[in-house]
């Protein structure tokens, strides 16, 4: 459950929406509610959300969302594991910089050089 409150001053029941507002298209849009508290953004309760209505010539755009939360879901949990996996991963070796390397250059293939250790 949210632990933000519906933005509607006499209303305490939790938010599970955000309304925000695209004025140069005359349109509000009603979606899921945001990770944070926008400051122009307000957040309504089911209650409300259901209810909202728009200034004459303002259309209202209502994105599907799913007032339940189900916990994480395959998607989620498929982008936990490649960040461990990432994190596990061994760094690569440092590359000697090009004035430490030992050798002589004997010859060069485009970007690629051939060095020989005597």
């Amino acid at each position: 459950m949210s632990l933000r409150r519906c933005s509607r001053t006499p209303c305490g029941r939790p938010a599970v929406q955000t309304l925000t507002y695209v004025y140069a298209d005359q349109t509000a849009v009603l979606g899921p509610l945001a990770t944070y508290a926008e400051p122009h953004a307000y957040d309504l309760c089911a209650v409300h959300s259901e209810r909202l209505s728009a200034p004459r010539g303002w259309e209202v755009l209502r994105l599907a969302t799913d007032l339940h939360d189900r916990g994480p879901n395959h998607d989620d949990l498929l982008a936990l594991a490649d960040a461990v996996r990432e994190a596990g991963r061994p760094l690569a070796a440092p590359r000697p910089a090009p004035a430490d390397e030992t050798g002589r250059e004997t010859s060069r293939r485009g970007h690629l050089r051939v060095l020989t250790t005597d």
